[in-house]
């Protein structure tokens, strides 16, 4: 640290010297040539670097920016004879750009902590052996274990029973969470419980993870509206003080030729206005600013939100309706049995048997969900012959010679099998079956809501987001049970995806309407394109969600999009807390600077203290934020 800031510490020391020399030091100390190099010398460290880079940024044609506003500042004071403050000028500049420098890459190099936490190392099994090799050199398709307490290092599909995983370097969540063979987990969970092994299904620079790290990373360089404002302001703003400064030396004396009796001395006028160009050094507002972002970036990638850039950051906080898509967003996206209802001819677990038995084949995701439902049951299939598939109806087979018929109602019409009127009026999926032409029972199935759907729909409500509304190709009168349930007013079902995005024009006509639009990242990517901020259910690594959305819900649940808003408008107050604070000190100090009522002191701690106020405000965000 101390090798870091040596050329401070070099100057802070001459500094420190040349005053108590000043003070009390012999006459030789006073001579004006000793004086002057005493503090050249002084200010040398500290002021080289700076003048370097203004010469830079005069070659490339910017005449007008804080370096040069310091470089003038110093150099000034050195010709009026004010050496100690020219010193302290380039000097408590120099340690605030060390600080800023510090807390810009602190913020990176904790997002890039939270965010790349892939192991050097991963065991792969090559011919029987454990081998322990660089991730990069592991092949898609080969096998690699994970012990209990280790990362994993590639994404994969898991081949053991089961598995516990801390997710919570991708999604922030602490609870760990449990994985089932086949089921995908991904680099950067650890395996909590037992060793598991897994297949790889993604090269190394292809993981979830690493598109997320380099997602984060990019998302720096989009840049968010008072970002861009401030950026644009300096443009203008630091060649006008640079003129007032100068008029604060030049009207004085122009007055002085129209009034004899003004008395004018360039020196005193000289200084007030070097007072007036450090202050108006605008360094403050154009680095807590972009870092207030980086920020609140960082601290939403801890809880599993991942903002596209800043601009999203800002957008997401004048957000005043939201739209969701049902299915993979207010739902969970996969069927499971919710009922089995028998007609008393064969038990429930019988009826189960049956019909799992006929789908274990089909590759339908309702079958599989019902063959999942049956393995979880412990429930032992039977032999299945003859399996005949009728598109649009169901399947045909024969179980122990008995002919068993699973599919829906026209299945059973077709066969001319009676069964119950009602369970034409059921609004869910249903799997009816019938055994040797005699109708015997059905399963039904649901896509189950999410368990924070209704926490997310009651968060919005708080933050006074009251149009609320549901998208869905699903039936009018599933969409319509499920909006109830959330207690939300306008659900619209039946819709193609044509009919979403007619839909979301129609809202978009009312200019007042700032639109969410919540969604998978694949069927709904038109309508996630007409939204003002798309957000997608990233399931932990969706490749279509992290394209087309601004912002990712990692952990697909629909509560963190209230906590994205809570970070945007978290991250929007400390920011602009930073701009008035900027502003008012720095005009407060400008008018003190140039009535003669401020000193280069004043004006170096108040520019100093501004910029390190606002980065300490900025870094903030990150404790705010949890």
């Amino acid at each position: 640290m101390m090798k870091k800031y040596r050329a401070e510490l070099f100057s802070f020391l001459f500094l420190i010297g040349g005053i108590l020399m000043d003070e009390f030091g012999g006459e030789w100390f006073r001579q004006p040539y000793v004086r002057f190099v005493w503090f050249f010398v002084a200010a040398l460290p500290v002021t080289f670097p700076v003048l370097r880079e203004a010469w830079k940024s005069i070659c490339e044609k910017d005449f007008f920016n804080e370096f040069m506003l310091m470089g003038l500042a110093a150099i000034g004071a050195f010709y009026i004879g004010e050496y100690p403050e020219g010193v302290a000028v380039m000097l408590f500049y120099a340690v605030g750009e060390r600080f800023q420098d510090h807390a810009v890459g602190r913020a990176r190099d904790n997002i890039k902590a939270l965010l790349d936490v892939r192991p050097d190392t991963a065991s792969v099994i090559r011919e029987g052996e454990r081998l322990k090799v660089s991730p990069e050199e592991v092949e898609v398709g080969e096998i690699v274990e994970i012990r209990a307490g280790e990362r994993v290092p590639l994404d994969g599909e898991l081949l053991s029973e089961k598995g516990t995983f801390n997710t919570a370097a991708l999604t922030g969540e602490s609870v760990p969470r449990v994985f089932r063979r086949e089921e995908t987990v991904l680099a950067g969970m650890i395996s909590t419980d037992r060793t598991v092994e897994m297949r790889v299904t993604r090269a190394y620079d292809q993981s979830a993870l690493a598109r997320i790290l380099t997602l984060v990373q990019e998302a720096s360089e989009r840049k968010a509206p008072a970002e861009l404002l401030i950026r644009r302001l300096a443009r203008v703003y630091t060649p006008v003080v640079t003129g007032l400064a100068l008029s604060i030396v030049l009207i004085p004396f122009f007055y002085s030729l129209m009034r004899p009796g003004f008395e004018y001395v360039f020196n005193d006028w000289l200084y007030r206005g070097l007072v007036f160009l450090v202050i108006s050094c605008p360094c403050a507002l154009v680095v807590s600013i972009p870092l207030g972002y980086f920020g609140g970036i960082g601290a939403a990638s801890r809880l599993g939100v991942l903002f596209k850039g800043g601009n999203y950051l800002d957008a997401i906080t004048k957000i005043n309706t939201v739209v969701f898509d049902k299915t993979g967003t207010l739902t969970q996206g996969i069927f499971d049995v919710q009922a089995i209802n028998n007609a008393g001819i064969v038990s429930d677990r019988e009826l189960l048997r049956l019909i799992a038995s006929v789908e274990e084949g089909s590759n339908h995701p309702i079958a599989k969900a019902i063959v999942k439902y049956a393995r979880n049951c412990k429930v032992e299939f039977s032999p299945v012959k003859d399996v005949t598939e009728m598109a649009g109806y169901g399947l045909k087979a024969s179980i122990a010679g008995k002919e068993i018929l699973v599919g829906n109602a026209r299945l059973l019409v077709k066969e001319g099998i009676a069964f119950p009127s009602a369970i034409r009026q059921i609004p869910e999926t249903i799997v009816i079956c019938a055994a040797d032409k005699r109708y015997i029972g059905y399963l039904l199935l649901a896509d189950a809501e999410k368990e924070d759907a209704l926490i997310a729909v009651k968060g919005l409500e708080e933050l006074k987001i009251h149009n609320i509304q549901i998208l869905s190709g699903d039936k009018q009168a599933i969409v319509s049970k499920l909006a109830k349930r959330l207690g939300i007013g306008r659900a619209y079902g039946d819709l193609l995806p044509e009919g979403k995005v007619e839909h979301m024009e129609e809202l978009k006509k009312d200019k007042e309407n700032r639109i969410a639009f919540v969604g998978d990242g694949l069927n709904d990517a038109p309508v996630l394109a007409l939204s003002d901020v798309g957000i997608a259910m990233g399931g932990l690594g969706s490749d279509a969600a992290i394209e087309t959305a601004d912002v990712v819900i990692q952990t697909d649940q629909p509560s963190k999009i209230v906590t994205a808003i809570q970070v945007g408008k978290q991250t929007h107050r400390v920011i602009w807390q930073n701009v008035t604070l900027a502003f008012s000190v720095k005009m407060i100090v400008l008018l003190l600077g140039a009535g003669g009522l401020a000193t280069l002191w004043e004006a170096v701690f108040a520019d100093v203290g501004v910029a390190l106020l606002a980065i300490l405000n900025a870094i903030r965000i990150q404790r705010l934020i949890k």
